[in-house]
């Protein structure tokens, strides 16, 4: 009877690693956010994917802040800039770029929360830029202006993303406990203390979450608009 040997294979026998890039680092840490969340793309999991050290990481990314801009800027790849080319009105259009940038950052819990932070410079964040201030300039909307507003535009719409990124487990009973308590204390508010709010408690809290997602990206593009730079 024969078996199997067990004997440990030559290092020479083993197939070579891959070497590594930092294009390769970044689509794997894509793949371990896919399967596992954002909390466990780290360096120390990333090192365990790529069977290597920690320390080979940080020649090609300096921290997990910058790795987790680099996936942010790989992601924004899904952006739907389509819009830009398009014929109609350029607010609609630009309220169009904005939503599909939302729609990414819903996609991936956590990422949101990353991106209030992150700092991404690669072209896909380059790309949605250039095609923000595209659809201002079509607008004659001042340069000035939209340089400015742009920041504007993309800081309410990530930290939209991170206030109703889904949560899971616990973490999404907590929430919604948190907004009952939150619309009981409203409507309970006295008009005696509170009259403003009393005044308007019951459309303080209302609408859908679309509806007034809308509502900011018009009221924004608008001031922008409307608003001289000092």
């Amino acid at each position: 009877m024969t078996g199997h040997s067990t004997a440990p294979r030559s290092r020479r026998e083993r197939p070579a690693k891959p070497a590594l890039t930092r294009d390769g680092i970044v689509a794997t840490a894509v793949e371990i956010l896919q399967a596992e969340g954002l909390k466990r793309v780290t360096m120390r999991r990333l090192a365990q994917e790529l069977d290597t050290g920690p320390a080979s990481l940080y020649v090609y990314v300096r921290d997990t802040a910058e790795l987790h801009a680099a996936v942010l800027d790989r992601l924004l790849g899904a952006v739907d800039l389509g819009p830009v080319r398009a014929a109609g009105d350029w607010r609609e259009r630009l309220e169009t770029v904005l939503t599909s940038y939302l729609t990414v950052l819903f996609a991936y819990p956590g990422l949101a929360q990353a991106a209030l932070v992150a700092r991404p410079d690669g072209e896909h964040y380059l790309d949605l830029i250039e095609a923000l201030l595209a659809l201002l300039d079509e607008g004659g909307v001042p340069p000035g202006q939209a340089a400015w507003g742009v920041d504007l535009l993309l800081q309410y719409a990530t930290a939209t993303a991170a206030e109703h990124a889904p949560r899971a487990g616990g973490d999404a009973a907590r929430s919604e406990g948190d907004w009952s308590a939150l619309l009981d204390a409203v409507l309970a508010t006295s008009p005696a203390t509170r009259p403003h709010i009393a005044a308007v408690a019951g459309d303080l809290l209302s609408g859908a979450p679309g509806s007034r997602v809308s509502w900011g990206f018009r009221t924004l593009i608008n001031g922008i608009a409307q608003t001289p730079r000092p």
